[in-house]
């Protein structure tokens, strides 16, 4: 999970070179070209590529990240090893604390995101929680239902090593949390301990262990696996430090894209039957369509004004509504518990005690080898017509903000999937970067319910438990847990930055996630991703195996 958005910390980005040998791009066709290293274009790219008559280019605005891409950024207690920041997952907190420049987006978007070699997934908590069947099955179109993506979903498990007892020596570290959590959650509720990924079908009163895609105690994710094979193929190139400004249309075919690389511009060509793949996020691929002529034709008055199209005629723009459209977060309530039982643990980025330190570095264990998380838990709220709303919790290892002592953790609350507020992505500021609209939130008024609902079940099975709500009175009513969580605080309205659902399948791109009015322009991301009952970095990870087979086909 990703914490409240941290403005603030948005610095100016460099440049960084590529960590594979670099070569003249432009005197180079190619068969397909990914914009964009998050784990969508990682896997994507990836697979492409393993025809090796095709030359598959995936560019990266960002730069390294993990010690195998070339990071290098790491506090002084790494020195000496072959680990950088990201690959450490109890250092995944500290981006908040401790930020980097090198790692974070900066002024590229108006939001809170990665833009690296791994995107998010080299700085989110690495959750992996496999969607239950029934969110593609009542939110995705026919050739996105459960037993279409079961191929996808098995090839990830085959690729992509994942646990949730992630310290090498077995054992779990810092689990008063848990301990409290199950006494209230299983003993006093009713909810059913399970292992969650085993049990994937199940998301209404169940709790257990998170589930990290961390392999050998380190951050996992398809850096470190489907991008380690791509790179060992003589047609498959990694660029990082490309920002790409726009794709090159002849009308609805696409012909390659213009990037600014180390300050210069360059234009990268297609082959005739290539295929650009936009996978830059879901605030960032629409800004990519809008900004190539893609989008409602209003904006694109707007930023062809601006001189934001490259001079593009308005004969050349493709109308597409529903670019940026649905644009969709999971809604984050933080509720600070105090208890006598549970003992915070604050994870640092320079100075970690001593013996965590040192079972860290000698045998991958300990707290730093896991991002805090002691336990998960989902339930459901279903609605008068029948529908249905997912709601998910969990424990995290210290207090926040006005909440820190020694004996305080934190409940993070979400709403999940069947939420019915969402936004879009509206370009703004002098340069038109991407942003969400102030409607993603609670702009309909019974995702407020849910959550309260949710919160007050919660709060009914507290006593006995030790555990006492510090932010927020254990007797509020929904009404007032409703007034609560849609107010402005630092505990409520935050943005997780799980970020979805703005090019969705079926109406921003077609089935084969061509863009909708394109021949060969494709989006594969979360933007295609609709809104999942977990966290959707499993569900991206999917989409993109899906999206793999179709554009496979296509290519034939």
């Amino acid at each position: 999970m990703l914490f409240h958005l941290l403005l603030q910390l948005l610095f100016a980005v460099g440049s960084y070179p590529s960590p594979i040998h670099p070569h003249p791009l432009a005197a180079t066709s190619y068969d397909v070209i990914v914009v964009g290293s998050g784990p969508a274009g990682v896997i994507i790219a990836s697979k492409l590529s393993e025809n090796s008559a095709r030359k598959v280019l995936l560019l990266e605005g960002g730069g390294p990240s993990y010690w195998i891409t070339g990071g290098t950024e790491r506090p002084s207690w790494l020195a000496g090893t072959n680990l950088s920041r990201v690959d450490v997952p109890g250092l995944y907190s500290t981006i908040y604390t401790n930020p980097s420049n090198n790692l974070l987006c900066q002024n590229k978007i108006r939001a809170y995101g990665a833009c690296t070699i791994g995107g998010n997934s080299a700085i989110n908590a690495g959750l992996f929680f496999e969607p239950p069947a029934s969110d593609f099955d009542k939110y995705f179109p026919t050739g996105w239902k459960h037993s279409d993506v079961v191929p996808s979903i098995n090839r990830l498990y085959q690729t992509q090593p994942s646990t949730n007892k992630p310290s090498l020596d077995g054992l779990y570290y810092e689990q008063s949390g848990y301990t409290a959590g199950k006494q209230w959650l299983v003993t006093n509720a009713g909810y059913s301990e399970l292992d969650i990924n085993a049990n994937s079908a199940r998301k209404t009163k169940v709790f257990g262990r998170p589930v990290y895609d961390y392999s050998n105690g380190q951050r996992g994710g398809p850096v470190t696996t489907y991008l380690q094979a791509a790179l060992k193929r003589s047609n498959f190139h990694l660029q990082s430090g490309a920002w790409v400004q726009r794709v090159v249309r002849n009308g609805q075919t696409a012909t390659g894209v213009i990037a600014n690389i180390s300050g210069a511009t360059t234009t990268i060509s297609l082959t005739a039957k290539g295929r650009v793949i936009i996978s830059g996020g879901a605030l960032k691929s629409p800004e990519l369509l809008m900004k190539s002529g893609i989008g409602d034709p209003a904006v694109l008055t707007t930023l062809s004004k601006a001189n934001q199209l490259g001079g593009l005629p308005s004969t050349q723009w493709i109308n597409n509504t529903a670019v940026g459209a649905g644009l969709f977060d999971n809604p984050n309530t933080f509720i600070e518990l105090s208890s006598p039982s549970v003992q915070a643990y604050n994870y640092v980025y320079d100075n970690p005690i001593p013996s965590d330190k040192d079972l860290y570095l000698t045998k991958k264990s300990g707290p730093y080898s896991f991002a805090g998380g002691s336990c998960s838990w989902w339930d459901t709220v279903t609605h008068s017509d029948g529908t249905v709303a997912g709601v998910q919790g969990g424990l995290g290892p210290a207090g926040y903000q006005d909440y820190t002592s020694a004996m305080t953790i934190t409940l993070n609350i979400y709403g999940t999937s069947g939420l019915k507020s969402s936004g879009k992505v509206v370009l703004g500021g002098s340069d038109y970067l991407p942003g969400p609209s102030g409607d993603v939130y609670y702009s309909n008024p019974q995702d407020a319910q849910d959550i309260a609902t949710f919160i007050r079940r919660l709060f009914d099975a507290l006593p006995g438990t030790g555990l006492t709500p510090l932010n927020l009175n254990q007797t509020s009513t929904v009404a007032q847990i409703v007034q609560y969580i849609t107010s402005y605080t630092p505990y409520t309205r935050g943005q997780v930055n799980h970020w979805s659902s703005s090019c969705r399948i079926g109406a921003c791109v077609d089935v084969n996630t061509t863009v909708i009015g394109t021949k060969n322009m494709h989006v594969v991301d979360a933007s295609i991703v609709a809104p999942l009952t977990v966290n959707p970095q499993f569900g991206v990870m999917v989409a993109a195996e899906r999206a793999w087979e179709l554009i496979n086909k296509l290519m034939v």
